[in-house]
Order: C-alpha cells, then sequence, then structure tokens
C-alpha cells in the first residue's frame, strides 16, 4: 500500500472506529462485535506505525473512551484513566518489549499480568476510608458520577480497613450465570455491566448481581504487584489469577494456560494486561497517545476481524450445487490465517449487499470455513464490483438452474461433481480409505479409470502403477485399503451414497428404521415423512434419489461390489448397543468425529447434552461444563484411556 492510498484507508478507518466507539461508550450499544473494532484500530495502529506523518491528534489512537452522559453528575479524575495498546501474537509482545528495551536501556524487566475482563473501569474515591465517590471512566479525564450504583455492589467495601484517603481503579463486571438471563437484550456482558451502572434507579443496579475487580491504587509502592498486595490488605477483592511473571515467555507461558481455562473462569475475558511490574520503570517509560507504554493488553485470538474481499468464485459441489467463496486478503482469525469465506449462496450475498473488493468482518467458530458477518460500506472507493451467478456452470459449460435458494449445475457428467462425489464416498464417515486423497482420485479420474465410485473396487495394481506417485508398494498399499472396505454397515453405506440434505445423523435414522438397502429401496414418500427428524424436503430428496434411473444402476453395481451389513444382523453383536455417549474436551488419539463414527459403528448413540439418559460421558483434556453436568446427575464418566479400552 503506498502513501496516498494509506492516507485513503487512515481516513475511513478513523471515521469507522469513532463511530463505533461512541456506540460502544456513550450510547452502551454496539454494532459489530469487540472482536471486529479491535480488528479494525489494530489495522488504524499497524498504518500509523508504517506512515507516522498521518497521525493527527484526533485519531482514535491518540484518545481514551467516550463523553461523559448528561444525566450524571461529573467528576474529574486526579489522575487520567488510561486505556491500552492491543497485542494479538506473541511477536506482536516481543515487539513492544523491545521498544520499551530501548527506552530503558536493558530488556530485564519482569511483568504482572492480570485478567483483561470484559467489563467497565471505574474509579473509587475513599475519605478517610469510606467510600466518598465512585466513577466511570468517560473520557479519560471527567467521568460519570456513579457512587450510588457502586455501593449496591457488594464486592466494593464501604469502608476499608483503616481511615486513609486513597483512591482506587478497577472493573465492574456481569457473571456468566447471570448473563444468560439478559442476554437477549445485550450485545455482550459489557454492555449488560455498562448499562446496569449507569441506571437512574439503583435497586435495578441492585439486582444485576454486579461484581467487581480492583487492580490499582494511586499511592506510591515498589511494584504492581505489591499495590495488589496492599489492595488486598485493605479489604478489596482482587483477582485471584493475577500471576507474576519473571520474563516475556513465563507470561507466553501464562497467557496460553488462561486461554486453555477461559471457558471455566465464571465471567468473561478476552485477553490478560502485561504491565512492567517496577513502578519504576513504568513511570519512567511514560504515555504515548492514550496509553501507558509499560502495559499492554496481549488479547486472545478474536472470533472476528476485518478484511477485504478479493474476489468470489464458485464451487461446484457433488451434488451440483454452486457455492459462491469469498476468496479474501488474508487475516488471522481465532489463531487461524484464513484466506476464504462462504458465501452459502446468491441471496446470501444479497442480504450482506456484498460486493467484489468490499471491507468486510468475517467470523471464524471452530474448524469450520468462516462466514463473512457484515459489509462495512463505508471503506467502499467506488472500484467494487457487483457479483452474480453465471448462467452456465464454471466447471463444465453445463445449464446452471436455480432451486430454492441454490444454483446447481444441471449437466449429471459435470466433472467437478463427480470429484466432489468421490471424495465424499471415501471420506471418514463414509467408506473411510486410507491413502485415498483429492489428488489420486483426481489422477484416476483424468486416466478414465474410474467412472463412479463401484470403479474403485475392481482396480488392480497393474493399473496404478503408470500413475504418478505411485511404486509398486504404494500401488499394493491402496489395493489393500480397496480390499479392506469392502464391507460396511448400512449406516455409513446411505452416507457415502451423497444423497442431498442426507448427514450421519439421518443416514443412521434411515438405517434404523429400515434395516436393509433393499427396504429401504422399496420406500414410499409418506413413509419417509413419518420418521421423526425428517421433513417434507428431507423426505423428498431421498426419494427421489432411490427413484432416479442412474442411481438405481449405480446401486446395482455397488452392491456387487461390496457387502452392506444390515442394521439388525449388526446390532445383535454391537458392544454399545442401546448405549448413548457424550463428548467433551479434546481427545488425543482421534477427533471427536472419528470418536463418534467409532462409537456408532459398535451400535452406540452420540448425543451432544447431558442428561439422566446418557449412559457415559467421555472427557478428553480441557473438558466443558457438560463435564460438570455428568458429575452433578452423577453420569459415568470415561476418561480417553478407559474410552478406548470400551470400543477395542
Amino acid at each position: 500500500m503506498n502513501k496516498d492510498e494509506a492516507k485513503e484507508r487512515v481516513v475511513k478507518l478513523r471515521k469507522e472506529i469513532n463511530h463505533h466507539r461512541y456506540l460502544y461508550h456513550v450510547l452502551d450499544k454496539q454494532e459489530i462485535s469487540d472482536s471486529a473494532l479491535d480488528s479494525l484500530k489494530k489495522e488504524l495502529f499497524d498504518l500509523e506505525k508504517e506512515f507516522p506523518d498521518l497521525i493527527t491528534l484526533d485519531s482514535p489512537t491518540q484518545r481514551i473512551g467516550g463523553k461523559a452522559l448528561k444525566k450524571f453528575d461529573k467528576i474529574k479524575h486526579s489522575q487520567p484513566m488510561l486505556s491500552f495498546n492491543d497485542a494479538f501474537s506473541e511477536k506482536d509482545m516481543e515487539d513492544w518489549l523491545e521498544r520499551i528495551s530501548k527506552l530503558l536501556g536493558s530488556k530485564k524487566t519482569d511483568f504482572y499480568c492480570e485478567l483483561k475482563i470484559d467489563g467497565l473501569a471505574i474509579e473509587l474515591v475513599y475519605k478517610k476510608g469510606i467510600l466518598f465517590a465512585g466513577s466511570t471512566r468517560g473520557d479519560g479525564t471527567i467521568g460519570e458520577d456513579v457512587t450510588q450504583n457502586l455501593k449496591t455492589i457488594e464486592a466494593i467495601p464501604l469502608r476499608l480497613k483503616n481511615d486513609k484517603d486513597i483512591t482506587v481503579r478497577g472493573e465492574v463486571f456481569i457473571p456468566k450465570k447471570v448473563f444468560e438471563k439478559f442476554k437477549k437484550d445485550y450485545a455482550n456482558p459489557r454492555n449488560l455491566a455498562a448499562g446496569s451502572v449507569r441506571q437512574l434507579d439503583p435497586k435495578i443496579t441492585a439486582s444485576r448481581k454486579l461484581d467487581s475487580f480492583i487492580y490499582d491504587i494511586l499511592i506510591e509502592a515498589e511494584t504492581h504487584e505489591g499495590k495488589h498486595k496492599i489492595l488486598k490488605s485493605l479489604g478489596f477483592k482482587t483477582n485471584p489469577y493475577n500471576k507474576h511473571c519473571q520474563d516475556l515467555e513465563a507470561v507466553f507461558k501464562f497467557h496460553r494456560h488462561v486461554q486453555k481455562i477461559r471457558d471455566k473462569i465464571p465471567y468473561e475475558i478476552d485477553g490478560i494486561v502485561v504491565v512492567v511490574n517496577s513502578n519504576k520503570l513504568f513511570d519512567k517509560l511514560g504515555v504515548i497517545g492514550k496509553a501507558p507504554r509499560g502495559a499492554i493488553a496481549f488479547k486472545f485470538p478474536g472470533k472476528q476481524a476485518v478484511t477485504v474481499v478479493e474476489d468470489i468464485k464458485l464451487q461446484v459441489g457433488r451434488t451440483g450445487a454452486l457455492t459462491p467463496v469469498a476468496h479474501l486478503k488474508p487475516i488471522k482469525v481465532g489463531g487461524v490465517i484464513i484466506s476464504r469465506a462462504t458465501l452459502h449462496n446468491e441471496d446470501e450475498i444479497k442480504r450482506l449487499g456484498l460486493k467484489i473488493k468490499d471491507t468486510v468482518i468475517v467470523g471464524r467458530a471452530g474448524d469450520v470455513i468462516p462466514d463473512i458477518i457484515k459489509v462495512l460500506p463505508n471503506f467502499r472507493t467506488g472500484k467494487e464490483k457487483d457479483f452474480t451467478i453465471p448462467k452456465i456452470c464454471p466447471a463444465c459449460g453445463g445449464k446452471v438452474v436455480k432451486k430454492t435458494a441454490l444454483h446447481y449445475c444441471s449437466n449429471p457428467n459435470c466433472f467437478a461433481q463427480r470429484k466432489e462425489y468421490f471424495y465424499h464416498f471415501v471420506s471418514k464417515p463414509a467408506f473411510d480409505i486410507s491413502g485415498l486423497g483429492p489428488k489420486i482420485i483426481d489422477q484416476l479420474l483424468e486416466a478414465d479409470l474410474i467412472s463412479d465410485p463401484a470403479d474403485l473396487f475392481d482396480l488392480e495394481v497393474g493399473d496404478l502403477i503408470p500413475l504418478k506417485r505411485f511404486a509398486e508398494k504404494s500401488a499394493d498399499n491402496l489395493i489393500k485399503a480397496l480390499n479392506d472396505k469392502k464391507e460396511i454397515n448400512l449406516a455409513r453405506f446411505i452416507y457415502s451414497l451423497g444423497i442431498r440434505n442426507v448427514g450421519e445423523e439421518t443416514a443412521l435414522d434411515l438405517a434404523k428404521q429400515f434395516g436393509s438397502l433393499d427396504k429401504l429401496r422399496k420406500i414410499n414418500l409418506e413413509q419417509l415423512e413419518n420418521i421423526q427428524d425428517i421433513g417434507p424436503i428431507v423426505a423428498k430428496s431421498i426419494y427421489s434419489w432411490f427413484k432416479e434411473k442412474r442411481n438405481v444402476v449405480f446401486l446395482n453395481k455397488l452392491e456387487k461390489a461390496v457387502k452392506i451389513i444390515n442394521y439388525q444382523l449388526l446390532i445383535v453383536n454391537y458392544k454399545l448397543k442401546n448405549k448413548t455417549f457424550v463428548l467433551t474436551g479434546e481427545l488425543d488419539s482421534m477427533s471427536r468425529d472419528e470418536a463418534k463414527v467409532r462409537i456408532r459403528n459398535l451400535g452406540g448413540d452420540v448425543s451432544s447434552s447431558v442428561s439422566n439418559n446418557t449412559d457415559y460421558v467421555v472427557i478428553g483434556s480441557e473438558p466443558g461444563s457438560k463435564y460438570d453436568k455428568a458429575k452433578k446427575l452423577e453420569v459415568k464418566i470415561l476418561r480417553e484411556k478407559q474410552f478406548l479400552e470400551m470400543i477395542k
């Protein structure tokens, strides 16, 4: 990005950030997530760092908080209430240490780390040991007088253990359990905490069950850790998770530990605050813009971030569905660099109002492909382009037709569809053929060795050796893997067929209901619609698949190649027959999906929630709330070693 482009981007970033900061700090409203706003601020910070002469006095990087609300009296802080610059990676932290070390003349410094709580910053003033005034941060210099409301919070002492005049700072927050009751009306716990503190009626504040931690006291002390000890001795509630760290490596270790236990902490946090422990060094480092140089917020990977849609391309699936996929300027989301996001269908693009080259918020949950959450139209330059689904398939040139919300390639021999279908057929929940990945399938198709998945089981070593990546041993191994999978249970077989709208759960329901492929092939629409959890659309999809002539021919061919074990016949010997399992935490020996497959292969059921009907809860590392519920309901808990013994 050249300087002119950077200047244009910086102007747009400042305008957007100021808009959202006003909503957040003044109106207690929120249009985008905290992590998306962090992403905007980080981009601005980085651009101003690269082009320092673009920094202006009114830049969001040089300012604190927002304006105080008129409905409360104003209180001037004796010292400015600052906020922190953010770090999002260990590299950012190393850069921060490098910067402050140059000013200090040494890298030898220790740190005090605190949890960064998603709450509202407050200041408390005590006169002769009695709470005299309590205020919000406001604009950093002048806050709002919310003394009466803060007095309703049990964690805030009304009288100290001595009669001194002191000023302290801390955070008011809402516990997760309390937030659950209000989350329909509030975007996040911070908004609820802020809204509760700013109630005109203190009784409403009291009803919200707010909590508080105090983390700073405006007196001289040798270390920041020492300040926390003083606070505790005076009767203030300090955070038990806070930790002294001897060096940056210890900070990284603490950050990783807190991230792992984050879900178990009873209030929301989004990172840790790292403070130079020596107050003498902290004061020497001074303030830059809105933040002290001697402290930084080391955030957890955000679940959302801001980036640019470089292009939109179509992906042809195994059923012929054309899915638009956004190709993004690479960005880190949830700790992972992403460069693509699904757009689902044309209606979703219209709903978002998305154009190619738009600036967008992307979100990622778990390991699934990210979604585009929101378009930020204020960043448009006029170079953005509309996207429409073409009338012909980009893979084969076949006619594209629209069915419900999706567009499909109408050519049954579309090469892209065939490839995706093969990938699905050999996947773990289906035939689970190891060593048969996309590159090998592509080679087999291009060499005309296979036309449908049934042909896989007719391959011989001599067919494979002429292909790239194949020697006699690797060819032998693949043929052996194919022969080993010529026997399959009915549920996995149904899933392997790639019927539209039929996932693992529906395939299992069909296997239980009909017991054999022969009975399933004779189904009528009414029978399907009567099955619990199968609606009219899914029923019609299944019925149509089994009645289509080319599928009938394929099934006849496949039945000759493999042996399908009927559900009732197999279940007689199931070790886990009629047993229900719930999985929580990470397993070392296999993924959660693999564990589900193993349980179902042995006749067991897998549930997503713990109840009195649960037989076993399998726990891996860092188990969640399901583990606690299992103990409460006295459900049998299996550790990974016990589970592996059971499924041998």
